[in-house]
């Protein structure tokens, strides 16, 4: 999903109006807003915006008092940050878990690497199901990845395999070129320095240095 796909996914039930029925409330624009520039800051690498623009979300949605939708914001930033190989626990979500769906519980256990049974798969979205049944399985093929069609989905998908030990360096490669065509700053120094990493353990001088000057270059661009 993108940013935006990813947004309207977690607010749906929340957005959707009736026809002819009253207008929805302020709030559920606002969190939505807040969350479409603070995910689209982030994968630009935009820091201060990506941070202020979350806090509005976390308080428009604080302000309903319902714990559910606030794991849901956490969600989906966890999400945007396993994007970037920023993985591990979430722990903003974690103190709110007893209160998420179990839709959210799941996704949250494919994002943190853990071991899924079938029935939690079926609660993924299903861009991300084919590759948590191939890594149970043992790992995806760079095919599989490749036939996500969305360019963020694409991304968590690889890093849920690169954080299982199970990213080929076709799936490295298939990730920096997802971020590149994006112009996500973020994600693609992310798998840029892991192709690095790569080339220079393999001793690969000149990819190491081709590698290097992108990652200038990257790193050098105004924000």
């Amino acid at each position: 999903m993108s940013p935006r796909a990813l947004i309207a996914l977690a607010f749906a039930s929340l957005l959707a109006a009736c026809a002819g029925g009253p207008p929805a409330p302020a709030w559920q624009s606002d969190a939505k807003s807040a969350m479409d520039r603070a995910a689209s800051a982030y994968l630009r690498g935009e820091s201060k915006t990506h941070e202020a623009e979350l806090a509005r979300a976390r308080a428009a949605v604080a302000a309903t008092g319902r714990a559910e939708l606030a794991a849901r914001v956490e969600l989906m930033d966890c999400a945007l940050r396993a994007a970037s190989l920023d993985l591990g626990p979430c722990p903003r979500f974690e103190a709110l878990r007893a209160d998420a769906a179990a839709p959210e519980r799941a996704y949250a256990d494919y994002l943190a690497g853990r071991t899924l049974t079938r029935e939690a798969i079926a609660l993924l979205p299903v861009a991300q199901q084919g590759t948590a049944s191939a890594r149970a399985a043992g790992g995806a093929t760079p095919a599989v990845t490749q036939g996500i069609e969305d360019p963020l989905s694409r991304l968590i998908a690889l890093a849920v395999l690169f954080q299982a030990g199970q990213a080929s360096p076709a799936h490295v490669e298939q990730a920096a070129d997802t971020a590149s065509a994006q112009g996500w700053r973020r994600p693609l120094l992310a798998w840029l320095r892991v192709q690095a990493l790569r080339a220079e353990k393999s001793g690969d001088t000149a990819a190491l240095a081709a590698l290097q000057r992108r990652i200038a270059l990257v790193e050098g661009a105004p924000r």
